[in-house]
């Protein structure tokens, strides 16, 4: 009953700090993994990214949007194995059925997760079924789980760096929970860590459940420590609910400060050996914060709080920002599944952003138009039917913050920014904002803001008093500099920030930019009008190379995002 392997966890790329892209033989390791070179629809499989028991992960390269994104196939490798170059057949008909609750599942999540946009969650894109399988498509992330980034720490997180790692994550289940779905799956290794303090929280492992619910040599239905007492079995009164993924997080919270994981559940519903955090760290943690922990712990459902509302207060962590309207989960529809099955889009209803405070150089990568595509090196590549067009969705209220997010979409995997930011959380009226940019290569800083009100959106940096925004590869630069600082004046709430690191310097006149005294801004009116009619081939807001007629001028760019909370004293 107990799992403690990653199986089909979504970890995407390496942790290093500027390391490089998987090495395309890595395909090779895999026997039902597609070959570099294959053609799914408009993605390319450059290399692999990872093999689990329920699915494999590729770097694919989209034709189409003209970017590098991570791939998931549904591939259980008990019961199928690719019977051609594409598709996928179950090896026997006794394995049939436990193949296709598998496959429903898989796709079921893949649905749920596409109509869900927060920055705390997994994102994807688009999904499909085809090939006798199905994928998902997702961005590409890296950086390491959050178990990996606590055993590199030289010492164990403070209150502060856990609050900034815990809100998203409650931000997030208050978003799923309020359409009534629940994760059932946290555990540290299920978090990537996208910068020391923004959590990304993945997959929600639906296949493998599913599997394991009908299929007796798949036992590995809950993560032993992590799972409350209602995931082992359903009893009268301990049906599962929003309580049963704040029992998983208050787990990870221990895990955090203890270094282990509290006893199982299973084994405290008789005799509790649990010792609660608040009697073993008083003075190092504040009460509120380890007593709000121990409550979530609770063996009993009714005992924990009941939403991640609850548990914020409990906290002490506020309100925390409201859930995106989304509308009511789509029920499945069937798909036909042969070679020429067409992957069909599904856009995500909510807006949010991706605030990534990176300690450490992890990002989210995209790929500009002007960049090669990376040469197939190993059989010549199989083309299937192409993608039907998205459909048309009405019109959205036009969101800063996904404006920013977009200029990741044109970033490029070989261009890696890091930014650390010397306090995730600042006090109105007393502290000052401040970071640091590290680039993998030589370029051009520059450094957008959205305000916590969502009506200031600057390019804070090159400024009138600061212009040398030149960096060097692999240089550290702190800003602001001693003559722009950046006071913290509200109101209340979170500063969102994006980083380019540009090859060529960068025009942002086309994307409405004004110059002021200071900083130049984007009015929120213009920037909505240039947004809706936008049909270029990278992101409006990353702004274009400013090359001229200069020969071998690159329009190539990295970029990263981070935020800032300002808070009251």
């Amino acid at each position: 009953m107990t799992d403690s392997s990653d199986d089909d966890r979504t970890v995407l790329g390496n942790s290093a700090p500027f390391a490089p892209a998987p090495s395309s033989a890595a395909a090779e390791r895999g026997s039902n993994a597609l070959a570099i070179g294959t053609r799914i629809g408009e993605f390319e499989i450059l290399s692999l990214l990872g093999v689990g028991g329920f699915g494999i992960v590729y770097l694919a390269y989209d034709h189409s949007l003209e970017r590098k994104v991570a791939l998931k196939e549904y591939m259980p490798s008990a019961f199928a194995a690719r019977s051609t170059q594409l598709h996928v057949s179950v090896l026997g008909h006794a394995h049939r059925e436990t193949f296709e609750a598998g496959l429903r599942s898989f796709v079921n999540e893949a649905r749920i997760l596409a109509q869900f946009d927060h920055p705390a969650l997994l994102k994807v894109y688009r999904f499909w079924e085809g090939n006798g399988t199905a994928y998902m498509v997702m961005p590409f992330y890296q950086g390491p789980t959050l178990k990996q980034m606590l055993a590199a720490r030289p010492a164990p997180p403070d209150e502060t760096l856990l609050k900034a790692i815990v809100a998203p994550l409650l931000d997030t289940l208050t978003l799923i929970h309020s359409q009534n779905c629940f994760h059932r799956d946290i555990s540290p290794d299920n978090i990537l860590m996208l910068g020391e303090s923004h959590p990304l929280l993945l997959d929600f492992g639906a296949a493998r459940r599913a599997i394991a619910g009908i299929d007796q040599a798949f036992t590995v239905i809950v993560k032993q420590n992590y799972a409350p007492i209602e995931q082992y079995a359903e009893l009268p009164g301990m049906t599962q609910g929003p309580w049963t993924d704040l029992f998983a997080l208050a787990a990870v919270l221990h895990f955090a400060i203890d270094g282990k994981a509290p006893p199982p559940a299973v084994s405290r519903s008789m005799r509790d050996p649990y010792v609660p955090l608040a009697q073993r760290y008083s003075g190092r943690f504040g009460d509120s914060f380890l007593q709000a922990i121990d409550r979530a712990l609770a063996v009993a459902p009714a005992d924990r709080p009941q939403s991640a509302a609850a548990l914020r207060e409990l906290m002490g962590l506020g309100a925390g920002a409201p859930a995106a309207p989304l509308p009511p989960i789509a029920p499945k529809v069937p798909a036909a599944r042969t070679a020429s099955a067409r992957p069909g889009w599904l856009l995500p209803a909510g807006v949010a952003a991706l605030a990534l405070l990176a300690g450490g150089a992890y990002w989210v990568t995209g790929r500009t138009a002007d960049q090669p595509v990376q040469a197939a090196k190993i059989a010549p590549a199989t083309v299937v039917a192409a993608p039907a067009p998205a459909a048309a969705v009405a019109d959205k209220p036009f969101d800063p913050i996904t404006a920013l997010r977009g200029v990741l979409d044109g970033a490029s995997p070989d261009r890696l920014v890091a930014v650390n930011a010397k306090q995730p959380r600042v006090l109105i009226g007393r502290d000052k904002l401040g970071f640091s940019v590290r680039a993998s290569h030589a370029g051009y800083v520059y450094v957008l803001m959205v305000g916590t009100n969502r009506s200031d959106f600057n390019l804070l940096f090159p400024n009138e008093a600061d212009k040398n925004n030149r960096i060097a590869a692999g240089q550290t630069i702190e800003l602001p500099r001693k003559n722009w600082l950046l006071d913290v004046g509200g109101p209340a709430g979170v500063d969102q920030f994006a980083v380019i690191v540009s090859d060529s310097p960068r025009d942002f006149s086309g994307a409405g930019l004004q110059r002021g005294e200071l900083f130049g801004a984007f009015p929120i009116e213009r920037a909505a009008v240039l947004s809706r009619d936008w049909r270029g081939a990278t992101p409006l807001f990353a702004g274009a190379a400013e090359c001229g007629a200069t020969a071998g001028c690159s329009g190539t760019y990295g970029a990263s995002m981070f935020s800032i909370e300002e808070a009251m004293p």
